[in-house]
């Protein structure tokens, strides 16, 4: 994890073009209970963006995000510091991407559009 030079999201060192209209850290489930009685949590976190609407071109910089990964690959991203005590970006390397969801059209821009990054390494 190094400290983020954009100030704002940004994906593989291009800032987002739209920020996200809800954005956040996501729970992480809770694997089971180890012999001492303490929960075990998976290593990783995930982090959650959706915008209420958004114009083609940013859903655009998602879908090219996620195809450069689908398979075998990792991006990286600037995102708020988990667990910062300021609202701070840093860039988080490896990730991978669930494919972005996006809804209906409307007036030239798309609804619901929801993008979840996995295996974020906030150690």
């Amino acid at each position: 994890m190094t400290t983020g030079f954009s100030g704002t999201f940004a994906v593989n060192g291009t800032n987002f073009q739209l920020n996200p209209s809800e954005h956040g850290w996501t729970a992480r489930d809770n694997l089971g209970i180890d012999g001492n009685g303490h929960p075990i949590y998976p290593a990783f976190r995930q982090y959650e963006m959706s915008w209420d609407l958004a114009f083609v071109a940013d859903v655009k910089q998602l879908l090219d995000a996620y195809a450069t990964v689908q398979n075998t690959g990792t991006v990286s991203f600037d995102l708020p510091q988990w667990g910062a005590t300021d609202y701070l970006f840093h860039t988080y390397s490896g990730c991978t991407l669930q494919e972005p969801e996006a809804g209906n059209y409307f007036q030239g821009t798309i609804q619901n559009v929801k993008l979840l990054i996995m295996k974020v390494n906030t150690q």
